[in-house]
């Protein structure tokens, strides 16, 4: 899914939610969830949209009609610990798409 198709969906309300995926690096991933099924946001050239922070996905996103909208974290403690690879201690937190 791109950004243009994001936006017909958001206005339809057929998005769920967004999820920022904070990645090692400060690399950051874009998905959109709709009925239950992630969707990845991909670039004018078919790549996945690499953001570079939260700030940056809030440009991005500044014309989007308001969606919830979560940065998402994931844990290593499953590496570090040997918990099992099914088990989803992800941080999720809410954000506001315009900051205040």
């Amino acid at each position: 899914m791109n950004l243009h198709e994001l936006n017909a969906y958001a206005v339809a309300g057929k998005i769920d939610e967004l999820n920022l995926i904070s990645l090692e690096g400060g690399i950051y991933l874009l998905e959109a969830r709709m009925h239950g099924t992630a969707y990845p946001l991909s670039d004018a050239h078919g790549q996945m949209l690499h953001l570079r922070s939260v700030e940056h996905a809030r440009e991005v996103l500044h014309a989007f009609p308001k969606l919830p909208f979560n940065l998402i974290h994931a844990s290593v403690h499953d590496e570090m610990c040997g918990l099992s690879a099914n088990t989803d201690d992800s941080l999720r937190v809410p954000l506001a798409v315009r900051s205040a």
